[in-house]
């Protein structure tokens, strides 16, 4: 330490000085007098740190303070408090207590330190203090006092300490209890390589920060503030030039400052996360203070196989420079608030889908994604996804990737419950396609794909990672991903060998007799019946609940209206329905009141409706 032994020096002269002052023939109080102000400060619980600094001071053969401040002063003491201690040893890089002051150079300084605190030849009143006044210590350093809506007292520092506790008086002396270890020029010089400050104050001290300095003081909500709080933050810095290529000749005063608030809340991640954590981790997604759609917390992807980059396009220039309240990681760009293409560009493991959305200059997706007018949910396959598809029905990859787009809502994993919603895809136009959420064991979609990774916030929308492309589904698809139908798939598999349901009611494309209209009975459908039939009787009854060559949605019924079955009788349909049903059918055996309670499954090859009773032929004919 290049000015150690001038500061050991000054500590020495400083002591002698002290001891001269303190030492007389008078003879000690006697034991029942009042303590002096050691004795003090070892009866207040909330200086015992104090104690314990002045004892690691003692360690080194220059300095012996417990005796000096023992002596007959009189002295007036500024007495940092066991929390203001503490404050100091979390702005020293490597300090976690006092034992980390554990040679004689620290124990120096460590003595330096705490004459700084100390006016000798005085017991200083707080009501003899006045406003500006310059008080010189016993380090050599002096003292500013500030007496505006309390004590204060300003040392090198920013940040003034205030008297907590005024007047504890000592047999030589008296103690003021203040909030702040108050540290002279001297110290600061010493220990610039080790003293932590807050992340603004770090920003302003460099040269290459100043535009992100400028874009924090124009900003909304007194973000400089903020970031000179207690955090901890990681922040990712942009350097000058950074700042320079996003404005694009543009003045940060251009931007809105709502926008610049949140782009610059980007940056911004709550906790410290150092580059070995990234390291430790590969790749993976933090949030940011800045807000997506819906309010949410904007995900930030980072890769650290590599130099370390965040979104795909920012890199880490600068890491892990420590500051008092987080971390700060120099970057080489400003990184946007992502809409969905940008996060499923940035992630390497998505660039399959990338890839396909892509493909042959194709625009549609990319488009449509990257609408900032609306909201998106987006079921992502990941590239094993991609890997593993074979197209076995042969459908268009751009209808098939049309089906992992919700259009209209940003829905995040805590609102997906067991049911059905419209994707980008359509049957025909106006007629999309619906794919069915199962939240019973994780989040499962069309019974074939699972969310891997959810909640990937974006500005237009939200990403969910799944582990299987969902391919067109077809009316069999829904029958047997949604548990409310176990019954139904059951008779038409295993209790119907003799006629293969599930190829007939597979077609599509006008391959068999689709498209189909099925009204699909529940389990409690089922289970109303006194029983199952058997196959010779379930067999005419499940074609009852099939209209084929006809995609028939609920707003193409209409009162009175009827339609014949595969199995040749014909529905009759009521509207509007009894009580809660959305419609009611009188079945070909003539029972009433039969409800539509969901409609408009909408599948590749057909629609379902979804009803509370068993369809029953009429068996005379």
């Amino acid at each position: 330490m290049k000015t150690l032994e001038k500061i050991a020096r000054l500590t020495f002269v400083l002591f002698t000085l002290s001891m001269v002052s303190c030492s007389d023939d008078d003879e000690p109080n006697p034991p029942e007098a009042q303590l002096d102000i050691v004795a003090t400060a070892q009866a207040t619980s909330d200086l015992s740190t104090l104690v314990s600094a002045l004892q690691k001071a003692d360690e080194s053969a220059n300095n012996d303070l417990i005796t000096a401040l023992s002596g007959e002063g009189p002295f007036t003491v500024f007495a940092p408090t066991n929390d203001a201690f503490a404050d100091l040893l979390a702005q020293l890089d490597g300090f976690d207590s006092l034992d980390d002051f554990s040679t004689q150079q620290l124990q120096d300084l460590l003595a330096v330190i705490l004459t700084y605190h100390v006016v000798p030849g005085a017991a200083v009143l707080s009501t003899d203090l006045s406003d500006g006044q310059t008080i010189t210590t016993l380090q050599g350093s002096t003292l500013e006092v500030s007496t505006q809506g309390g004590v204060y007292l300003s040392d090198a520092t920013d940040v003034d300490a205030q008297v907590t506790t005024a007047n504890v008086m000592a047999s030589n002396g008296v103690v003021h209890l203040i909030d702040k270890v108050l540290l002279p020029q001297a110290i600061l010089d010493e220990l610039s390589d080790i003293i932590l400050v807050p992340i603004t104050d770090l920003a302003l001290g460099n040269e290459n920060l100043e535009s992100l300095v400028a874009a924090l003081q124009a900003a909304d909500g007194d973000l400089p503030t903020i970031l000179r709080g207690d955090g901890p933050f990681t922040v990712l810095a942009p350097t000058d030039e950074a700042f320079a290529t996003f404005l694009n000749g543009a003045q940060i005063a251009d931007i809105p400052t709502d926008v610049l608030t949140n782009v610059l809340l980007n940056h911004v991640i709550s906790g410290t996360v150092t580059s070995s954590d990234l390291a430790a981790l590969s790749s993976g997604y933090a949030k940011t203070l800045a807000t997506g759609v819906g309010d949410e917390n904007v995900s930030l992807y980072f890769d650290a196989s590599g130099d370390v980059t965040f979104n795909g396009v920012s890199t880490v220039l600068v890491p892990d420079v420590k500051a008092l309240n987080g971390i700060v990681h120099v970057v080489d760009a400003v990184i946007d608030i992502p809409n969905i293409v940008d996060h499923a560009v940035a992630n390497p493991n998505l660039s399959s889908l990338v890839g396909a959305l892509t493909n042959g200059g194709n625009t549609l997706f990319t488009d449509l994604l990257s609408n900032e007018e609306e909201d998106f949910t987006v079921f992502a396959p990941n590239n094993a996804a991609f890997t593993a598809f074979t197209n076995p029905n042969g459908n268009d990859l751009n209808a098939i990737l049309s089906n992992h787009v919700i259009v209209g809502a940003a829905t995040f994993s805590a609102g997906l419950s067991n049911s059905y919603v419209s994707t980008a895809a359509e049957f025909a136009a106006n007629e999309n396609l619906s794919l069915y959420i199962n939240t019973d064991d994780g989040v499962t979609l069309n019974g074939s794909s699972n969310v891997v990774l959810a909640d990937i916030v974006a500005s237009n929308g939200v990403i969910h990672v799944v582990d299987a492309i969902i391919d067109l589904p077809t009316v069999v698809t829904f029958a047997i991903a949604d548990p409310n139908f176990s019954t139904l798939v059951q008779a038409l598999t295993e209790l119907t060998p003799s006629v293969d349901f599930v190829s007939v009611l597979s077609a599509q494309n006008g391959s068999g007799s689709d498209p189909f209209t099925v009204f699909a009975p529940t389990n409690a459908a089922f289970e109303a019946l006194p029983s199952i039939p058997g196959e010779a009787d379930l067999i005419p009854i499940l074609q009852h609940h099939v209209i084929a060559g006809a995609n028939v949605r609920s707003g193409d019924l209409s009162n009175g209206a009827t339609a014949n079955t595969l199995e040749g009788d014909a529905l009759t349909f009521s509207l509007p329905g009894t009580g809660d049903n959305i419609a009611d059918i009188t079945d070909g055996a003539g029972n009433t009141g039969i409800g539509i309670i969901a409609v408009d499954v909408q599948a590749i090859n057909g629609v379902i409706h979804v009803v509370d009773t068993v369809l029953i032929p009429d068996t005379t004919n």
